[in-house]
């Protein structure tokens, strides 16, 4: 009887080890799709996010969907020609105002893939991206570096119908971190390192070759502009949306407020320590920095921190391409002849750089109102301001000291004549 039970039991175990091994087919998959995603890891958030339910999905970037990319319509931007009123910062040329559907389909027929922003009629404040509704059908087998040359000469073409810009994009080489595309083109931008240039100003990120195309219309932003002194005078101008640099205001307020009457003003130096704090001020704390009297007791270090400012600019109040054009003015006795000379070179200055001088210019007439006091007439100022304003473009140092008398000549004939010119 007992033997008979111990059969019995051993019969039943067996039988449920078979019921074991037994598997639905719908739990050998379930178990399976488990044992993926366990040993995946973290790797299943990053291609999608699976879960043991979902699917088993392939990872997302393949070398198949640079072919899909190749076979798909090349992104063409359709630019506006003319300025645009209260275009979003976020937006570039491709932005073309308030305009009605009807009107963006017809700016869209150029070509296929070609694509534009509008706001809407309808409801102001609300932009549309608006596409182009042509499709390519031939598949496309050329090489991507000969489709970058298609697309480079013809955006050359529509450049050469665009007006030129007042600021130029500061462009350098950069490593991107994880996936970019090129914000000209549309493309990707391959590579481990230097896949790219960007804009030191405004943080614009395109290919290299496209950086050549690029329109020079660079809006610089506060969070990429992070020091006053040895910046670009357009640069921070246009980054603050001033007329002229904070420093020149500034210091211009605080001078002409207790300084015009001191003897030796512009000539005679500040201690040097104190200059240098006034620099950090400026850099730290931008138009929050305090000048005032209780700071800087000596007015000639306020004057000190004024032309180390214009001494810092990596491009000189008058710029190189106009340095010619002044140093030739200087040169011609014909008084007439010689103020129109300097007038042309004027003309020769970006807007900024321009209202910045004007308003130095006219600062200076303001001192030497006061010349017997402080013994500073125009020809004395041109001395001080003639090698700060001005640096020669060439390396030549004895050409560059021949011009030194030009230079203050310049600047005397832009204090006595700044209600002419300016």
């Amino acid at each position: 009887m007992t033997v008979l039970c111990l059969v019995l039991c051993l019969c039943k175990k067996k039988k449920k080890k078979k019921n074991t091994k037994r598997k639905n087919p719908e739990e050998k998959i379930w178990e399976v799709r488990k044992k993926k995603s366990i040993n995946q890891g973290h790797n299943s958030d990053v291609y999608g996010g699976q879960t043991d339910t979902d699917e088993y999905r392939p990872p997302v970037w393949k070398s198949y969907l640079y072919q899909l990319q190749q076979e798909a319509p090349h992104p063409r931007r359709i630019t506006c020609t003319c300025e645009v009123e209260n275009r979003p910062k976020y937006y570039g040329r491709e932005f073309h105002g308030m305009i009605s559907r009807e009107a963006a389909d017809q700016l869209l027929i150029v070509a296929e893939g070609s694509y534009l922003i509008r706001e809407s009629q309808r409801q102001p404040g609300t932009y549309t991206l608006a596409l182009s509704k042509k499709l390519l059908h031939e598949r496309r087998e050329k090489q991507r570096d000969r489709l970058t040359s298609l697309v480079r000469r013809a955006t050359l073409k529509e450049n050469e119908q665009i007006p030129k810009y007042e600021k130029i994009h500061n462009f350098k080489v950069h490593t991107f971190r994880g996936p970019h595309w090129c914000e000209y083109c549309a493309n990707f931008m391959w590579g481990l390192i230097a896949q790219g240039v960007k804009c030191a100003d405004c943080g614009l990120n395109v290919h290299k070759q496209c950086s050549k195309m690029v329109p020079n219309d660079c809006k610089p932003d506060l969070k990429h502009v992070k020091k006053v002194y040895s910046c670009d005078l357009t640069t921070l101008v246009k980054a603050h949306t001033t007329k002229r640099p904070m420093v020149v205001d500034m210091c211009i307020r605080e001078i002409e407020s207790r300084g015009l009457n001191s003897e030796g003003l512009y000539r005679v130096s500040g201690f040097s320590d104190l200059i240098e704090d006034v620099k950090m001020a400026f850099d730290r704390d931008g138009e929050k920095a305090d000048i005032s009297v209780n700071m800087y007791e000596d007015i000639n270090i306020i004057t000190g921190a004024l032309k180390l400012y214009f001494r810092d600019l990596p491009i000189p109040l008058i710029t190189y391409d106009a340095y010619p054009k002044f140093i030739e003015s200087a040169k011609i006795m014909d008084p007439d002849e010689q103020l129109e000379t300097l007038h042309e070179a004027l003309k020769l200055l970006p807007p900024a750089h321009c209202e910045t001088l004007r308003y130095l210019m006219a600062h200076l007439k303001r001192v030497t109102l006061h010349e017997k006091e402080n013994l500073m007439n125009a020809e004395n100022l041109g001395i001080v301001f003639g090698p700060t304003l001005m640096r020669s473009p060439e390396l030549d140092a004895m050409a560059a000291l021949n011009d030194i008398r030009y230079q203050r000549l310049v600047v005397e004939l832009l204090i006595k004549n700044e209600d002419i010119l300016f």
